[in-house]
């Protein structure tokens, strides 16, 4: 059987929420190499479980999951996103500011 990683995915780069990333996922890693198709040129490999894709609610499910079919298995842990400063828009316009306005 090949290995497996479990992540959780990071946030969406075109949004400012979190969503999608609260679930776990497990994906199989790569045992065969691509192979280029030499009459389409496309690229595809033998490896079936590469296109298998799992969600789990929690950490814990995933780990059972992996322990209970026999995969080995690594964990990812996601990075913390730094916090948040509080602004507004009207803080651009403020008497006070440190920086002056360029436009």
């Amino acid at each position: 059987m090949s290995s497996a990683r479990i992540f959780q995915p990071s946030k969406d780069a075109s949004q400012s929420g979190t969503a999608r990333t609260k679930v776990w996922h497990l994906e199989f890693d790569q045992t065969a190499p691509r192979e280029t198709d030499p009459l389409m040129g496309w690229t595809g490999s033998g490896d079936m479980l590469q296109q298998v894709h799992l969600k789990f609610e929690t950490l814990e499910d995933a780990v059972a999951y992996a322990k209970k079919a026999g995969i080995a298995y690594r964990v990812e842990e996601p990075k913390k996103a730094p916090p948040r400063k509080g602004l507004s828009y009207s803080d651009n316009f403020k008497f006070n500011r440190t920086a002056p306005w360029t436009h």
